[in-house]
């Protein structure tokens, strides 16, 4: 699984990083409110660990209902030291989708993650995208436009896969880089704007209509609409 866990305490932190990676999972850690809402709506994940008591005096269930009211369906399990009923239901209403007590065992938690994914997993994943004629079929990886096949590299095919996944939505250099390519920072190259160049000779040369977008001081956007 691809874990987001966003828990301000480090030792809590550390505890439940190390436990996940050990057990073959790959976890990203944001250790307040802000970092973890950019990275659960900006990257795909498995599940979300949502801590109740952020810094600032953030509560995690603020940031759940606004990532539902973004869209955002990833199951998502609450780790909260208030145990009442009052508070699990809240926590449930919220969006959340568990709800585990501090302290807490690691098994538990591990066990409670497993059922999560595997409920989201009996629902069939889509296996094709779709934006405007443009076609990518996820499962031979091969793209069309129209009629005509694109050869892409897969670097090409995992940049137009992520900018197909966020059709409609503007899509930032840092978003890119750090799903695209992986980083966590940016190498302050020209690899984005070169990949974007080549993607686009692939996609949109000889079409009347362009699908991917250069929005001025913010990103890229691909979309079948007019402006």
């Amino acid at each position: 699984m691809k874990v987001l866990l966003v828990e301000d305490n480090e030792r809590v932190a550390m505890f439940i990083v190390k436990g996940l990676q050990e057990a073959g999972h790959t976890v990203d850690h944001a250790d307040n409110g802000r970092d973890g809402i950019f990275l659960a709506a900006s990257s795909a994940f498995d599940v979300i660990i949502m801590d109740r008591m952020l810094p600032d005096n953030v509560d995690g269930l603020a940031i759940i209902e606004t990532l539902r009211s973004a869209g955002v369906r990833t199951p998502i399990l609450i780790l909260s030291a208030l145990s009442d009923v009052d508070e699990r239901i809240k926590g449930l209403q919220s969006g959340g989708d568990d709800y585990l007590t501090k302290p807490f065992a690691f098994g538990e938690l591990l066990a409670r993650l497993d059922a999560l994914a595997r409920r989201t997993q009996s629902n069939p994943k889509a296996t094709s995208l779709d934006v405007g004629d443009l076609h990518m079929d996820l499962l031979s990886r091969k793209v069309t436009r129209g009629q005509r096949n694109i050869l892409l590299q897969p670097r090409e095919f995992k940049l137009l896969e992520y900018l197909m996944r966020h059709a409609g939505q503007v899509v930032t250099r840092t978003m890119m880089i750090e799903n695209v390519w992986e980083y966590h920072f940016d190498p302050q190259t020209n690899v984005i704007d070169v990949h974007i160049s080549k993607l686009r000779q692939r996609i949109d040369s000889d079409f009347e209509r362009p699908l991917l977008r250069t929005v001025r001081n913010a990103g890229y956007m691909l979309t079948a609409h007019d402006e």
